[in-house]
């Protein structure tokens, strides 16, 4: 009988002790259900609070991302964003004193005479009348008269023989800018000119200089102005050609690419707004080239594996995935550090420590750059193989030690950072190595900022001839800002020498800069 409860009682037991070891392992399966879940929520939670402040950032707060030292400071301390324990201010430099700066010789200037009252000239003591003495005193004022439109009256005498009666001669007459492709275009130079330079250097647009040009009596409708434009792109089109056949023979070229909203006018998508891509392409300075593309795949015709398809060299860009199919043997990808640094500047208030210590990295390298730019290319490798390269050397390191510990949160801003400067490490470092090439892309960054100020004034292009049109005049427009050109100048010569004939890479803004630069020596 006591041998059957044993039985029993152990029977019972051992079904006790697999209730239990299921149960566990059911508890143990929450729990870690419920920790993954919280990791899970503590990401979801730290990359919306990332994008809020990147929204916030952009909307109010500062878009440059330099940083003074006692910034990197507050950082590397933890005090960014509480405020406590910050370093003391920087001792601010003494201003210099309020006031007009001396107006240069070369500026412009008009004589306004004055002369005091005919009563004001006769001697208060004895009658006499006063006399000029000594030097004139001089007061110098900034003063402004708006340009304004105007008809140019060409008149052309007419002279015959007065004996014979016979072969009457004429000046010919100076070709129109436009030609008969634009109806007979009453439009010179110094107006075309001025619209082009308005619209793409200034941002102003057509309808807007419309309202300008009535103010001053001048009725010219916008699609008046939009056909002059058309014209204008269509005759300067060869200089913008010419321009791209001139970066292609560039050892470095750098490229980027952003976003403009097109209006279609073909049958099958009409009047639908669609994304374009507006790509920019640069060789040396001066040498900047715009092209408009309807999609950013990889085969559209107008994209850079069309327009780089014959290009050997050196190609510099940011690590966009939709670039890395124009990388090969004979283009070679060269890394970008901007963009890497950008990655740690926006991890600044996720990880102000890590974040403050890369930020300081990439100040002692552009330090170094600062003081190399005009050296000689053997003294700027010298600099970057003894100076540069150890300290990006350490910095690599640091990266891996922090990508190998446990304190990196996957989906975090600093965790992107890290993983940008570990996947492009050999593009990135490239510059190390080749005196030609820059750290970074920010001149083609640059150039790119014409196209996102001027969005955002006239929003759209009206067609897919229209956008195109404005990438031909977006190429002479950064060329002339690069070399610090004026613009109405340039294009008021170049349009009138286009319409004589004249052959277009004579007139590219580098070439054009360099004769004018001649002349003047």
């Amino acid at each position: 009988m006591l041998l059957e409860e044993t039985e029993v009682d152990r029977a019972t037991f051992e079904r006790m002790k697999i209730e239990r070891d299921a149960a566990l392992k059911l508890l143990f399966m929450v729990v870690n259900a419920a920790v993954a879940m919280k990791t899970a929520f503590e990401k979801r939670i730290s990359e919306l609070e990332h994008q809020v402040e990147e929204l916030r950032q952009q909307v109010h707060g500062q878009k440059s991302e330099r940083l003074k030292r006692s910034q990197l400071e507050a950082l590397t301390s933890g005090s960014a964003s509480s405020g406590e324990g910050a370093p003391p201010a920087e001792k601010k430099a003494k201003k210099k004193g309020h006031g007009w700066r001396r107006v240069p010789k070369e500026a412009p200037r008009e004589k306004v005479p004055l002369e005091p009252d005919k009563k004001d000239l006769v001697c208060d003591v004895c009658g006499a009348k006063r006399t000029r003495f000594g030097s004139c005193e001089v007061t110098e004022r900034w003063d402004y008269r708006p340009r304004s439109a105007f008809i140019a009256e060409i008149i052309r005498e007419r002279y015959r023989c007065p004996n014979c009666q016979d072969g009457t001669v004429i000046a010919p007459l100076p070709p129109a800018p436009l030609g008969k492709k634009r109806g007979r275009s009453r439009a010179e130079a110094g107006i075309l000119a001025h619209i082009v330079v308005s619209k793409f250097a200034d941002h102003l647009p057509l309808d807007r200089q419309a309202s300008i040009f009535r103010r001053s009596g001048v009725c010219i409708s916008p699609s008046t102005l939009g056909e002059w434009v058309h014209g204008t792109a269509e005759l300067l089109g060869p200089i913008a050609k010419s321009v791209l056949d001139s970066i292609l023979t560039r050892y470095v070229v750098g490229f980027d690419e952003t976003g403009l909203r097109i209006i279609f006018r073909s049958k099958d998508r009409k009047g639908r707004k669609q994304p374009g891509r507006v790509w920019v392409y640069r060789g040396l300075e001066g040498e900047v080239y715009f092209k408009i593309s309807v999609t950013k795949a990889k085969a559209d015709k107008n994209g850079p594996m069309k327009v780089l398809a014959s290009y050997e060299g050196r190609l510099q860009a940011d690590a966009a995935g939709a670039f890395d199919g124009l990388y090969n043997k004979r283009r070679i990808e060269v890394g970008c550090r901007c963009h890497e640094r950008r990655g740690y500047f926006k991890a600044k208030k996720s990880n102000p420590k890590e974040a403050a210590h890369a930020l300081a990295v990439f100040t002692k390298i552009y330090e170094i750059e600062a003081r190399v730019r005009d050296a000689s290319p053997e003294e700027r490798l010298a600099a970057r193989q003894k100076e540069t390269k150890p300290i990006v050397d350490e910095f690599d390191a640091w990266v891996d030690a922090l990508a190998a510990s446990r304190k990196l949160v996957p989906g975090t801003p600093l965790a992107k950072a890290i993983g940008y400067s570990r996947n492009h490490r050999v593009a990135l470092r490239r510059f190390l190595d080749d005196p030609a090439l820059s750290p970074d892309n920010n001149a083609v960054e640059r150039a790119l900022r014409l196209v996102a100020v001027g969005r955002r004034n006239w929003l759209f292009a009206g067609s897919e001839v229209g956008a195109d049109d404005a990438a031909i005049l977006y190429t002479l427009v950064a060329g002339c800002r690069e070399l610090e050109l004026d613009p109405w100048e340039y294009f008021h010569d170049v349009i009138e020498r286009c319409a004589a004939g004249e052959a277009a890479e004579n007139l590219t803004p580098r070439a054009w800069s360099e004769t004018r630069r001649k002349k003047s020596t």
